[in-house]
Parts: structure tokens; C-alpha cells; sequence
């Protein structure tokens, strides 16, 4: 993945490099650098997929639990 697909999937999930360096206890400069050599790890894109499926799937529960039809 390059540096541009990683970008528009932080977006896709409401994240900032900020954040992203954070949750996955990577320094910030660490994320940064990437953009100077547009080689994102493989690990990042199904990284951030998962996370989205996550969100997406937390969503609905909580919505499921709201409406009573799960406890």
C-alpha cells in the first residue's frame, strides 16, 4: 500500500495519523516517515480494515441494544 491508499483509509475510519499512531503504539514521526518513502508496512491496510469493521459491527450493536432486540 502506498502512502495515498493508507491516507484515504484513515479517512474512511475517522482517523488522523495522530490518533492512528496512538491506537497502535507506533511513534507519530514513524507514520510520518512512510510518506517520505511511500511504503506503508503491509500490516497497516488489513490493520485498518479490521478497525472498520469493528466500528461498523460496535454500531449495530449498539443499535440492536437500543431497539431491545438484544440485551
Amino acid at each position: 500500500m502506498n502512502y495515498k491508499e493508507f491516507e484515504v483509509l484513515l479517512k474512511l475510519n475517522d482517523l488522523n495519523k495522530k490518533e492512528f499512531a496512538k491506537i497502535t503504539e507506533l511513534s507519530y514521526q514513524t507514520v510520518m516517515n512512510w510518506n517520505n518513502t511511500d511504503n506503508v508496512p503491509k500490516w497497516v491496510k488489513s490493520w485498518l480494515e479490521n478497525y472498520r469493521e469493528r466500528k461498523r459491527f460496535e454500531s449495530v450493536k449498539k443499535t440492536l441494544k437500543e431497539t431491545g432486540v438484544c440485551a
